[in-house]
């Protein structure tokens, strides 16, 4: 069975909230939302097929804390309480390789649900 690879490069940017990873030359960047929207966990997965749960409201979320997990998975911990689905290395480098693709259908599924990537938390300003 082969071990799979371990990314090269592992590095957090925390002022733009992306986890840039390479397994070969080319790094890629995955922003907090891709990867809180699309979650490894079964809170968002579900427990089966046409079990999934649309994420909404996530474009502002931030990620906490991320923890290695033994050397095969990634922890990520979200500002909106979410920390579970272990982020595994096949799993990063599919999404990282389709993401183009996986965030075109997430905004589909988001417009046909009648959902935004804004929180919907009203922010007023003051007027002079």
């Amino acid at each position: 069975m082969n071990q799979p690879s371990i990314p090269s490069v592992i590095k957090f940017h925390k002022q733009s909230q992306q986890l840039e990873l390479a397994w070969g030359e080319q790094p890629v960047l995955l922003s907090a939302e891709f990867l809180r929207v699309l979650s490894p966990s079964a809170e968002v997965r579900g427990h089966g097929s046409g079990n999934e749960v649309l994420q909404f409201g996530k474009k502002d979320v931030r990620i906490l804390k991320l923890e290695p997990v033994g050397n095969y998975a990634l922890k990520i911990t979200f500002d909106d309480g979410h920390d579970s689905g272990l982020y595994n290395w096949p799993y990063l480098q599919d999404i990282s390789t389709q993401q183009d693709r996986l965030w075109q259908d997430y905004l589909n599924k988001l417009a046909s649900a009648g959902k935004s990537r804004d929180s919907g938390v009203i922010q007023f300003k003051s007027v002079d």
